[in-house]
């Protein structure tokens, strides 16, 4: 038979589960704002009925319910939707580092505007136009000088202020592994705290929404591929368990960076140990990138289209845009060493145009005189003047250039002096900008008693121009058209990304966070639950007390 107090033990059972239920309800709504909370609940659990099927059962008409418990506090949360989350979140680390790293490239070309390169040139074209009908005036042989020597400084602003910003994407691309492997710490140290809470059959609910956001965090940088196991002892059916946190190599070769309580930096092959922690974070002094290192496996830098080994996310980005190198063969099979990025890829074409312009210039101005009657000397000088590589930066107006020496005229009189208005090099000279660079080009230069022919990629002072096709302001153009079309796709993708990662986002929280509403709504309803067990317990104590007090009198 059952027991006289058997009533007040099964509502006291259930006061104590609706008070835990309060309880969760209180750090619910206390961590209503805390980033990354997931709200939390407790499972009802009915206790065993009474009595256990045994020989020595009694004999009554069947089980009678012992009343709840609280069998677990568990965090709700759709693991489903934090992989679709990490797999956009991916994409928009990608394409958000892209569209910064090309935003600051296109406010230093500043295209089109009235103080970019193409107006600078645009205005030394007009001087030797304007040359070419007043080849005697000083004032206008001075404006050609003033006017080559700031399309000089243009070129080298533009350059210094690319490998400026290089520089700082080096940095960056620093400060990005140093955060990458803090992140990687503080996750196997969350996993050693896991692993001890719970072989004890507790649930760490604040250390797996710490986990998870450490996680989420991860993810921006390249995709992530998390495998739960369990962490030992008797755990709760419904734990977590401990992360190992693997990335795949696109020849699919997988690569632990967390195991349990153990982490393996991220490090670039080659770099720098900016802080003396052991582990290589700054991009090695050649300014290029060579590979990255995961746990010690180096991860390759280009596939046969001569993309980075790296799933998309803000390291690749980085990467990409800071510049790599990498080592493959050409058409005949010889090895070779090729150089990409977004800004060593700007400098590049940067140093192209300048070396083709100022060589071609060069080339035209000597076959000219100048007022002394001799021909003209090389206008623009580089560094290296057999070599396009750093023109940008060292292009210079010849400094013995004098006005009387800019070889405006296309002919001698009689008496070996210049002819009287003769601007016709001066013409030349400004046509430069429209030649065809075409290889095995002759262009014929205009007002020479004897032809005058440049033959593009033979005589061009024995160099051959690094653009083999269009013209000087066709290939700038070409230039400034690709970064405003690869910035317009950047900043599209950028949007369509962010919007995707915002939906998925939103339907995360409608699932894990809190509503305020609905945690006045549970209160309202485990207090009034709390109030009908302490209710039942009063009415079983009137009734104890009918038996108790009011029994056994008769007699007396």
């Amino acid at each position: 038979m059952f027991s006289t107090f058997h009533g007040l033990e099964t509502a006291k059972r259930g006061m104590n589960t609706q008070q835990s239920a309060l309880y969760v309800t209180g750090q619910n709504i206390s961590n209503a704002n805390t980033l990354g909370y997931s709200r939390q609940r407790v499972n009802f659990e009915a206790t065993k009925a009474f009595p256990t099927p045994a020989m020595n059962r009694p004999d009554i008409p069947g089980q009678m319910g012992t009343g709840v418990q609280a069998g677990s506090i568990q965090r709700i949360r759709e693991s489903f939707l934090d992989i679709q989350y990490r797999g956009e979140n991916n994409r928009l680390g990608y394409w958000n580092s892209k569209a910064e790293s090309l935003a600051k490239l296109e406010d230093i070309m500043n295209e089109p505007s009235d103080y970019g390169l193409a107006a600078t040139l645009s205005q030394f074209w007009q001087s030797l136009h304007d040359l070419s009908t007043n080849p005697e005036n000083d004032g206008t042989r001075s404006v050609v000088l003033q006017r080559g020597e700031s399309v000089a400084e243009t070129f080298q602003y533009l350059s210094e202020s690319i490998s400026g910003n290089k520089k700082d994407l080096g940095n960056e691309v620093g400060a990005t592994i140093k955060n990458i492997n803090s992140i990687l710490k503080r996750i196997s140290d969350v996993n050693k705290q896991i692993s001890d809470v719970e072989p004890h059959g507790y649930l760490p609910n604040d250390l797996y929404d710490e986990r998870d956001r450490l996680v989420d965090e991860l993810s921006a940088f390249f995709d992530v591929k998390v495998e739960a196991k369990q962490s030992g002892g008797k755990p709760s059916p419904i734990a977590e368990g401990i992360y190992d946190i693997k990335i795949t190599n696109p020849n699919g070769q997988e690569v632990y960076i967390v195991q349990g309580s153990n982490y393996s930096p991220v490090e670039i092959s080659g770099g720098t140990d900016s802080d003396g922690d052991g582990i290589l974070d700054q991009p090695p002094n050649t300014g290029f990138i060579t590979s990255i290192s995961f746990a010690g496996t180096k991860v390759d830098f280009a596939n046969d289209k001569g993309e980075i080994g790296l799933s998309q996310g803000k390291l690749r980005a980085l990467i990409e845009n800071y510049g790599y190198q990498y080592d493959t063969v050409d058409k005949n099979n010889n090895p070779i060493t090729v150089e990409k990025g977004i800004y060593p890829e700007m400098q590049d074409q940067l140093d192209k145009l300048a070396f083709t312009f100022g060589t071609l210039f060069n080339e035209v101005h000597t076959k000219g005189y100048d007022l002394n009657g001799k021909q003209g000397e090389n206008f623009f000088l580089f560094d290296n003047m057999t070599d396009y590589k750093g023109a940008a930066k060292t292009i210079k107006v010849n400094s013995k250039i004098t006005n009387d020496m800019i070889a405006a005229a296309s002919a001698l009189g009689n008496n070996g002096n210049v002819e009287a208005g003769n601007g016709m090099n001066a013409l030349n000279l400004a046509n430069v900008q429209g030649y065809n660079l075409l290889d095995g080009t002759v262009i014929q230069l205009h007002g020479f008693t004897n032809p005058v022919e440049i033959k593009i990629g033979a005589s061009i002072g024995g160099v051959d121009l690094p653009f083999t096709t269009g013209t000087v302001t066709s290939n700038y153009q070409s230039i400034i058209g690709k970064l405003g079309v690869e910035a317009q796709q950047a900043n599209k993708l950028t949007a369509n990304t962010a919007t995707l990662t915002q939906s998925i986002e939103e339907k995360r929280q409608s699932v894990s966070s809190v509503s305020i509403d609905e945690e006045f709504i549970n209160m309202i309803k485990f207090q009034q639950a709390y109030n009908a067990s302490a209710r039942n317990i009063t009415i079983v104590d009137e009734m104890l007390d009918k038996i108790i007090n009011g029994m056994g009198l008769g007699g007396r």
